[in-house]
């Protein structure tokens, strides 16, 4: 039976509803936006900041997750694969603390080693004098020179012949902090190498275990040594090791200028002692001359040629018992240092017995010489002269 209270009811329900949205309609997202700001409004304000701390940490968190899924995604990980570097580290390069050129780490902790060699006519040629790195050349007694050679990268197998110690000499060797090498001596250079503590290796008290006499020599321009034995009886007598100041060195210059002291006179003491050099421009080198004549080592066969030529000016007199010399070599004086074709006047200093010997130009300044074999002669005044 049909019921009509009913039946109105159920057209009334039906009046009030809300037409029907079709599953698939979106609407705008800006009108969705809207709607959703609008319906936060109406929400009480601690509701709408709950609400909105919610939406914060949901975003967070979703953000977080997606980050740590990209993450374990090996997928979009970036492999490099094996890196192999090409940085070469640069090489380590020594020098000669006594001449300033290229070594071995074991040679610049090395002793430098003095030997006095003899020049009188009947000990010539010399044996080991190319290969030491810096050498002093002064007079002995009776005009007669003799050299202070230093040695501390090279090790030649024979040097000599071995002669005296002079005071000076001793003062030269004591400054580089040498062991020093010789055949007795002037009795104020004997007591002065034990005033000074040099590290004293003398033929006269060590006799064959430091040097021997040769056959082919007559005496006494017949000693000579090697350094199998100095080595072997310095270290049995604690040596080891110099401490000094060393002169400061330089590189040859890229660029040659012009000479201005091609050739070099030394008037020492006399005709056979005289010394002359002539500069070598491409080697950069000066070519040794005593006497006239090549200034030959006898080891080798060729003739000395030194990087640097250096004039000590000195005063010099005979010593009060008429047979040995006197240089003043303690102090300051002038010198005149021949390198790279130029002559160039500086002072040279050596305040105490025991200091090292260094240069210093015009303003005081430390001077720089070139690297390799130094000679040195100590020359009284005014006897110096050279050309272009």
């Amino acid at each position: 039976m049909f019921n009509i209270r009913n039946n109105c009811t159920i057209a009334i329900k039906l009046m009030k509803q809300k037409p029907q949205i079709k599953k698939d309609f979106t609407p705008p997202k800006k009108a969705r936006f809207a709607g959703f700001k609008k319906w936060v409004k109406k929400r009480p304000p601690k509701k709408r900041l709950a609400m909105v701390a919610g939406v914060s940490l949901g975003v967070l968190f979703f953000g977080a997750a997606a980050s740590f899924t990209l993450i374990k995604d090996e997928s979009v990980v970036y492999d490099p694969g094996p890196i192999e570097s090409t940085y070469v580290a640069p090489a380590v390069i020594y020098r000669s603390p006594l001449t300033g050129a290229i070594t071995d780490e074991a040679s610049t902790k090395r002793s430098v080693t003095g030997v006095m060699i003899e020049n009188s006519i009947d000990a010539r040629p010399q044996s080991g004098l190319a290969s030491a790195g810096i050498v002093f050349e002064a007079i002995a007694e009776g005009g007669i020179t003799r050299f202070l050679a230093l040695y501390q990268e090279d090790r030649p197998g024979n040097i000599g012949p071995i002669r005296s110690a002079r005071p000076y000499y001793v003062e030269w060797a004591k400054g580089f902090d040498a062991q020093y090498v010789h055949s007795g001596g002037s009795g104020e250079a004997l007591q002065l190498i034990q005033s000074l503590a040099v590290k004293d290796l003398d033929h006269g008290k060590l006799s064959n275990r430091i040097a021997t006499r040769v056959s082919n020599r007559f005496a006494p321009h017949n000693v000579y040594a090697n350094f199998d034995t100095i080595d072997k009886v310095s270290s049995e007598l604690g040596y080891s090791g110099s401490e000094f100041t060393p002169i400061m060195r330089k590189e040859d210059p890229e660029t040659k200028p012009v000479p201005t002291a091609s050739t070099i006179n030394f008037d020492i003491s006399g005709a056979n002692y005289n010394t002359r050099y002539t500069y070598n421009a491409e080697s950069n080198t000066y070519s040794r001359f005593m006497a006239g004549l090549p200034h030959i080592d006898q080891e080798g066969g060729s003739q000395i040629t030194p990087k640097v030529v250096v004039a000590l000016i000195a005063s010099y007199r005979i010593h009060p018992n008429n047979i040995h010399s006197q240089y003043g070599s303690i102090g300051t004086g002038e010198a005149i240092i021949f390198q790279d074709g130029l002559a160039t006047t500086v002072t040279w200093n050596k305040p105490t017995q025991s200091a090292a010997l260094t240069f210093t130009g015009a303003e005081g300044e430390p001077f720089a010489l070139n690297a390799g074999q130094t000679w040195i002669t100590a020359i009284a005044p005014n006897r110096v002269n050279f050309t272009p």
